[in-house]
């Protein structure tokens, strides 16, 4: 599929009319719903043909963040054979007490995956806790860059963003 179909495709399968309450408190005429595109094994093999073009020289592992992230890296490793660890937003309390499970990170260049980059601030707070368990860090992926401060934040902390669609060529 063309990126500009598969732009068109997500932006169909995805974009809901209606009354929508943000997490922002805000109401909304109109809500776009990432997991109808990341649950549609047509459309999320497709993002893993066109993302895997993006990852970056030398990335030894594939880090989906909690929730949306995973099964973006998910299907970038199958398309690529690069391990994959999930990454939760805080560590589990219990049994092996870890925030990353999967592949280990000791000493491996680390790729965050991310379904919409936002602010950043989720990929801020992980890139830090990676790189506590060791982890190098440089480079994040996402398929949909939603605002220009999320770019920002991000290569204000020293991470490169690339990024498959902004909002604008969705639309």
């Amino acid at each position: 599929m063309e990126k500009a179909a598969l732009a068109n495709e997500i932006y169909k399968t995805s974009h809901l009319a209606g009354r929508f309450t943000l997490r922002s408190g805000k109401v909304s005429n109109e809500y776009f719903d990432k997991y109808l595109f990341e649950s549609n094994p047509t459309l999320l093999s497709e993002i893993a043909e066109h993302l895997s073009k993006l990852i970056p020289q030398g990335t030894e592992i594939l880090a989906g963040l909690e929730m949306g992230g995973i099964p973006i890296a998910t299907a970038l490793s199958l398309k690529t054979g690069i391990p994959v660890v999930f990454v939760r937003k805080k560590a589990k309390e219990y049994g092996t007490r870890k925030l990353a499970e999967g592949a280990e990170i000791q000493g491996k260049n680390v790729c965050i995956v991310e379904d919409v980059v936002t602010t950043g601030g989720q990929i801020l707070l992980s890139s830090d806790d990676l790189k506590a368990y060791g982890g190098r860090v440089k480079n994040v992926l996402c398929v949909i860059e939603r605002e220009p401060s999320g770019r920002d934040n991000l290569e204000s902390a020293g991470l490169q963003m690339f990024s498959l669609f902004t909002m604008d060529d969705l639309r």
